[in-house]
């Protein structure tokens, strides 16, 4: 953290110049989060979606955002520093990733998650959750489970400071959704479609 944090000071200039994204892997370390029925660990997932997000938009030499990631390998952060980093930064928004479980083995879908108090950044959060979740079923095709409200504590610690969105992608108690993120294509194409939404 201490590295990241002095590259955004030697990159000051450039950080004025872009939009600020803080994209968070859920889970890490000892914190698997959900485990799928065929072994697929959330905390693994998050974080290579979240390496792909930030692989395209330097790829594509992307000139609208900057993107930062709370944790860059299986290391557990904790919940409330995951949001120190994004309030250090500046950042304009944070995009909290996770995968799904349930006992239901049929539950399956897409939820997307913003504060359930009213905030500064309530509107902007509400607005890109619908977009992310029209995008997700559009293009991809995902069942979407709504936009929905609550105090999750990576939330409620950004919201006064940027819009800030917890996005479940999925059930991994589902066969069909854990196989899905399980190929390289399938998950590439799911980070490219969080890029443009979060470019849009």
């Amino acid at each position: 953290m201490i590295l990241l944090l002095k590259s955004c000071i030697f990159l000051g200039q450039d950080l004025d110049e872009k939009k600020i994204i803080v994209i968070d892997p859920g889970h890490g370390g000892n914190d698997s989060g959900a485990i799928g029925v065929n072994n697929l660990k959330e905390k693994s997932i998050t974080l290579e979606i979240a390496r792909l997000i930030s692989e395209l938009a330097e790829k594509n030499h992307n000139k609208t955002v900057e993107i930062y990631q709370t944790r860059y390998s299986d290391t557990l952060i904790s919940l409330s520093d995951r949001g120190k980093l994004a309030k250090v930064l500046n950042a304009d928004l944070f995009l909290s990733l996770h995968c799904n479980h349930s006992d239901n083995p049929n539950a399956r879908g897409v939820e997307i998650y913003v504060f359930n108090q009213r905030s500064k950044f309530l509107d902007e959060a509400t607005w890109l959750a619908f977009q992310l979740q029209a995008d997700l079923n559009d293009k991809l095709g995902f069942e979407s489970r709504g936009v929905k409200f609550s105090n999750f504590q990576v939330l409620r610690e950004t919201k006064d400071f940027m819009p800030s969105v917890l996005l479940e992608l999925g059930f991994l108690s589902h066969p069909k959704e854990e196989k899905y993120l399980v190929v390289t294509k399938n998950i590439t194409l799911l980070a490219n479609i969080i890029l443009k939404s979060i470019n849009n």
